[in-house]
């Protein structure tokens, strides 16, 4: 367990970042335009450039992105969605969303891409990723903290970040009795698909409520396309275990489940690779009642915060909080940096949390709650105005102004 002795009340100069994911790199970059040497200490033994699904950015997490310099390189592997439409599995339209004015679309990404993306960008800066190196401790004293890792090597700087994901061993660390992730009863799979031979979807994403899992998809303009599923299941089951039976299997499974749902899902499974399907694990979400920093360690990304996964905005709110806890670390004495980093963060990502929570429920919905919602869903959207949802795609990062 972490031992707390001191903290120093200047700022900080080096930081150890725990985690070669989404929120790592973006932490180090950002970490590095505000002068802070930063070093990426990932456990797995290489990058997850082949691990995951699909998934959403919100307009939000560009403008995160742009402020450390890789929102351009981020849209360049990811496809616009110009609209939601969400149908019950007999194919009646339920609603549709379009891109609120002023706002830019969402966006659509290969998580593997993602990885991809922001490890070369951080490796184009000079940044330093070392592989194979698990934590399992951490010290403190009032000269700084030191990592302790799995294969007996050390490392210190001034600050230790958690950028470590849902099961964050920093969070432990930080709080031994902190909260588990809590499963949300579903587990997700997904695939590029070369030829569809489905209509191209005008930029929209089309989101099935079936009657046994949720099935998605976008088929764009070159005829290529994605999809993915929410399955509801009764126990998690690991990316490990999802491989382990074979896309075939999963392929032929989910044919039967979303037989007779209203959706492409029939001809684009059967277009499916085997050896192209990504496979997500269980979804899962944080509880919010989470301690985010103690001494010189503290959390972002899903660490600190993890909203649901249909929310579209995971990625999209570690990369705010990365670049913030940044910003906060350049220009205040670390005590304060990490109360105002969190002052600044949790109320926004909490009430988006609190938003979205219910959108996983209606996924695993059983026969009677599903007809309820099917029922309720377009009295509910028709009343909700898209309007009161802008805040959560407008949060302007002006990286250079100092934080007070």
């Amino acid at each position: 367990m972490a031992n707390s002795t001191g903290t120093t009340s200047g700022k900080v100069r080096s930081a150890l970042v725990i985690g070669g994911g989404i929120a790592g790199p973006v932490t180090a970059m950002a970490l590095q335009r505000a002068g802070i040497e930063a070093t990426v200490f990932e456990a797995y033994d290489g990058p997850a450039d082949e691990v995951g699904g699909g998934m959403g950015l919100a307009p939000n997490g560009f403008q995160a992105f742009d402020a450390i310099g890789v929102g351009d390189a981020i849209r360049a592997v990811s496809a616009e969605m110009n609209g939601i439409v969400l149908q019950s599995w007999n194919g009646r339209r339920l609603a549709q969303f379009g891109t609120l004015p002023g706002i830019d679309p969402m966006r659509f990404v290969i998580r593997a891409k993602l990885f991809r993306t922001l490890r070369e960008a951080a490796e184009e800066r000079g940044l330093t990723t070392v592989y194979g190196r698990r934590i399992v401790d951490a010290s403190e004293d009032a000269d700084g903290v030191t990592a302790r890792f799995e294969d007996g090597s050390t490392a210190t700087a001034d600050v230790l970040i958690g950028a470590d994901g849902l099961r964050s061993t920093v969070r432990r660390l930080i709080e031994p009795t902190a909260p588990a992730p809590q499963f949300a009863g579903t587990i997700g799979f997904g695939a590029l698909i070369p030829a569809v031979g489905v209509a191209p979807t005008d930029g929209r994403m089309h989101m099935a409520f079936g009657r046994r899992c949720f099935f998605a998809w976008q088929v764009f303009a070159d005829g290529t396309g994605v999809w993915f599923v929410n399955l509801p299941v009764a126990h998690p089951l690991s990316i490990g275990e999802q491989r382990e039976r074979g896309g075939a299997y999963w392929l032929d499974h989910l044919a039967k489940v979303c037989e007779g749902d209203t959706t492409p899902a029939q001809l684009m499974l059967a277009a499916t690779d085997p050896g192209t399907m990504l496979f997500a694990g269980g979804m899962e979400k944080m509880p919010r009642a989470v301690r985010w920093s103690r001494g010189r360690l503290v959390l972002t990304g899903d660490a600190a915060h993890a909203p649901s996964s249909s929310s579209g905005q995971g990625a999209s709110l570690a990369a705010e909080s990365s670049v913030e806890l940044a910003r906060c670390l350049r220009d205040l004495p670390l005590p304060q940096a990490l109360a105002r980093y969190e002052n600044l963060r949790r109320p926004r990502v909490e009430r988006i949390i609190k938003e979205t929570a219910r959108t996983n429920a209606r996924k695993a919905a059983g026969p009677v709650a599903r007809v309820v919602r099917d029922a309720l869903l377009p009295v509910v959207f028709k009343l909700t105005k898209p309007e009161k949802s802008a805040w959560q795609f407008r949060y302007p990062i002006d990286f250079d102004a100092p934080v007070a």
